[in-house]
Parts: structure tokens; C-alpha cells; sequence
């Protein structure tokens, strides 16, 4: 199926695992926990996301010669001629310039709210907010303190959802 650079898949709005630039900063993060050539960040990629996302060589290489060109790699053959890339000493440096968001990205695990494989609880909740939402602008007119009424709601929900509330529990780990 056709994608278009806003992340339009078949007339639905998607949302995309990386933003621009994350993935050369994952790839760069994970040549730096050993060298890797470019099947190997695939495979590893595709595990480390659960099969959600799995690059393509199309976007591997490319990205493996930016990083080079940037000189944040070294790509080399190895003992069976497979080029390999390795991080540099700038390469290192641009990591640790960039530690917290390289160990998100680390971290990061996919949107499991992809209507097919959401748990149907979370699916009807959401589906209950939109109904309640078109239900409550039909019923009143959309004005604009209706808007900002139930935006600010919304907003506070997502809010509690994170966890990002000044009264949730915070985690004393």
C-alpha cells in the first residue's frame, strides 16, 4: 500500500515509529554496542521492535553512508568481505551528546493502539470518547468554549493516562 511523506496510509493518517533523525541515532547507538553490516541492523531492529517495524535495506545503507559521510561511522569489510560499520570517535561523540534521546529510543516500544492489535477494552473506550464527543458538539454547536472546554479535558486525560498529573503516584524506583 502506498504511504505518502505525511504518513498517509490509504487515506488514514499513520503515525510513524521514528521521527526524522531517530533512526540514524538508533542505528548509531546500536553500531556502538558492536559493529553491525546492514542485514544484521535489520534483523536486530525488527527484534527489538517485535516485528512492528522492520527497515528496509533501502533505508539501512543510505542511512549507513550518511552516518560515514558525517563521519560518525566506518564502514568496513570484515574477514568474510561483508561491510561492517563501526562507531568513530566523532560518532562516539555525537552519542554522548545525545544520550538521553539515543536511550529512548532504546527504550522505545511500538504503539500497540493500532486498531488490530489494541486490546479491545482500550478500542472501546476510545470509541466511547469519540461518540461522546460528536454526541455532546452535535447536541450544544461546536463553539468555540465548547472547544476549549473539551480540549482541555482531553489534554487532562491524556495527561492522567502518562501519568504526567501533579496528584499521580510517582514511581520511587
Amino acid at each position: 500500500m502506498r504511504r505518502d511523506t505525511d504518513g498517509h496510509r490509504g487515506g488514514r493518517r499513520t503515525r510513524r515509529l521514528f521521527e526524522y533523525g531517530e533512526l540514524r541515532l538508533l542505528i548509531l547507538s546500536m553500531i556502538a554496542e558492536q559493529p553491525r553490516h546492514g542485514y544484521e541492523l535489520i534483523k536486530a531492529i525488527d527484534a527489538r521492535f517485535d516485528g512492528a517495524y522492520t527497515p528496509s535495506p533501502g533505508v539501512i545503507y543510505p542511512t549507513l553512508s550518511w552516518l560515514e559521510d558525517m563521519g560518525y561511522a566506518q564502514v568496513e569489510p570484515d574477514e568474510s568481505g561483508r561491510k561492517r560499520a563501526r562507531l568513530t570517535a566523532e560518532g562516539a561523540a555525537f552519542l554522548a551528546a545525545n544520550r538521553a534521546a539515543a536511550d529512548d529510543l532504546l527504550a522505545r516500544k511500538p504503539l500497540a493502539f493500532h486498531r488490530g492489535n489494541a486490546p479491545k477494552e482500550i478500542v472501546a473506550a476510545m470509541d466511547e470518547i469519540k461518540i461522546a464527543l460528536r454526541r455532546r458538539m452535535a447536541a450544544e454547536g461546536a463553539d468555540d468554549t465548547l472547544i476549549a472546554t473539551l480540549a482541555a479535558q482531553l489534554r487532562d486525560t491524556a495527561r492522567a493516562i502518562a501519568g504526567d498529573t501533579p496528584d499521580a503516584p510517582q514511581d520511587e524506583s
